[in-house]
């Protein structure tokens, strides 16, 4: 049983099934184009939200820190995920990864995994659009009914169309060719950098230097809360969490972490990309460097612009111009929300069509869903089976409850990828590596404890629903993916063909 567990699959292997007709997606993306898609999925919510809800609630104006510290994490896993992408250049991101170095029930683990982290991120991100749209439609006297709004805005039945909609748009898009969906992105991204840009160029003339004082605010000690709702290091450890202080920015890291979500999804199109051995390693670190540095000045100017304990948690960027008396700059920032959350939601789309195509190639999903379209080359059926599933379910949920699943689901697929590098270093040093992780295995060691602490900073009840999420796929596992996976079915032809007597005459 063990053995069958933990077989791993060949990079060589991998690498071959890239190339077969009907299972080959086209190479089209450049260096330039990942990036542009890390940065694109990368700057969404959080730049907009999460910054006024970490400083008002948990760090104060260092909430700048808190995001370095994110970054840091980040970093770190984006090393290791850069040395994965160079060296095993398959879509499929972490699974393809886990599937190469700790076997293949490791990587049903993480696929299992990335398919949850990615359908809810796209769902809540398209529900937090829809809002933006909504308030930009109030705006201009154009109101839908409530029945069209979505669950928190209808008293009875509620579907929010505008949710839904913009799920089955970007979807169509994504069957049509990862060229056209490159280039739609590259628009939208520009567009909303340069809203970030002006936010930060302009709220810089209004920045006061006592809104800093003090930047590190006096620690607060938090009440235990009710069971599962505690952060689960608390319930372990009988550790006593704190807000502020430099506690504060650890725990803020945690909140903030969501705003990085995503880059990660850069190493699932690297089979699409034309030199993935360079460009897949630049394309992870450099939009994570532009997405950090962005972040860190759009907190240090929105603490500046407003003093922290009166930023609002809604709208803390446009509140806080309006403070200011600039409620132009409101709308423009509500724009450029919306305008970015648009290509984020298509990217999250993007990455988790690719890991159930590459599921679905390897035979522990329906064979069904790894064919291309024999025009676009894009895997379509995967893409239009989960594009009209989140459609359904961002439309029916606002799923806020459920964004810390979002969260875990990453930090668990960083952790094994940075346990990943380490034994494929061991276990293949033969392997040619355009990009080698630094410090191996003291970065990527690093890096495995930096995300569990992260986690372990998450609620109980988000460890709770990941593990049900998790039995549910071993069920999975077991029942069908063991049982049909071509590894298994190829190492069980070569093993009859070994046990089988050869024929001929005795003499």
């Amino acid at each position: 049983m063990s053995s069958t567990l933990f077989r791993t699959k060949r990079v060589e292997q991998s690498i071959q099934d890239t190339e077969e007709p009907e299972h080959a997606l086209r190479k089209s993306l450049s260096a330039l184009d990942l990036t542009v898609f890390g940065v694109g999925v990368v700057i969404g919510t959080g730049i907009f939200v999460l910054t006024g809800t970490a400083a008002k609630n948990t760090a104060g104006p260092a909430v700048a820190l808190s995001f370095v510290v994110a970054g840091v994490v980040c970093a770190l896993a984006a090393l290791c995920y850069a040395e994965f992408a160079s060296t095993v250049p398959v879509a499929g991101s972490a699974y393809t990864f886990s599937y190469a170095s700790l076997g293949e029930f490791p990587a049903w683990i993480i696929g299992w995994d990335l398919v949850l982290e990615l359908a809810l991120g796209t769902a809540v991100v398209a529900v937090g659009w829809s809002g933006y749209i909504h308030s930009l439609l109030d705006n201009a006297g154009w109101h839908l009914p409530e029945a069209l709004s979505g669950r928190d805005g209808a008293h009875g039945f509620g579907f929010d169309i505008l949710a839904a909609a913009l799920v089955l748009v970007l979807t169509a898009i994504l069957v049509l060719g990862m060229k056209l969906s490159a280039r739609v992105t590259s628009v939208v991204v520009a567009i909303k950098v340069a809203v970030v840009l002006v936010v930060i160029v302009a709220g810089a003339f209004f920045i006061k230097g006592d809104n800093y004082k003090p930047f590190i605010p006096k620690s607060q000690a938090v009440e235990a809360g009710g069971s599962l709702k505690a952060p689960l290091i608390q319930l372990m450890f009988g550790w006593a969490p704190s807000n502020f202080g430099v506690m504060g920015i650890f725990t803020a890291a945690s909140v903030v972490f969501f705003a990085f979500i995503g880059f990660d999804v850069v190493a699932t199109a690297a089979e699409e990309t034309r030199n993935p051995k360079r460009d897949v390693p630049r394309g992870i670190l450099g939009s994570l460097v532009i997405c950090t540095t962005l972040y860190v000045a759009v907190a240090i100017v929105v603490t500046g612009m407003q003093k922290y304990s009166s930023l609002s948690i809604d709208a803390p960027l446009a509140d806080a111009f309006k403070a200011t008396g600039h409620p132009w700059f409101a709308g423009l920032i509500s724009f450029g929300a919306a305008i970015g959350l648009t290509t984020v939601c298509m990217i999250l789309l993007l990455g988790q069509a690719r890991v159930f195509f590459a599921m679905s190639r390897d035979g522990l999903l329906p064979r069904f869903f790894s064919h291309v379209h024999p025009r676009f080359r894009t895997p379509y059926r995967p893409t239009i089976l989960l594009g009209v599933i989140i459609a359904i379910v961002s439309g029916f949920t606002s799923l806020s409850e459920l964004a810390e699943l979002v969260n875990i689901g990453t930090l668990f697929a960083f952790i094994v990828v940075a346990i990943g590098v380490i034994i494929l270093r061991r276990s293949r040093p033969d392997l040619p590596r355009s990009f080698r992780t630094p410090l191996v295995p003291a970065l990527p060691i690093a890096s495995v404890l930096a995300s569990l602490w992260l986690m372990l900073n998450l609620p109980a009840e988000t460890w709770l629903r990941f593990a049900i999420w998790m039995a549910i796929g071993f069920a999975v596992y077991f029942f069908y993916g063991r049982t049909h996976s071509r590894l298994g079915m190829q190492q069980a032809a070569e093993a009859g063909k070994l046990a089988t007597p050869p024929t001929g005459n005795a003499s």
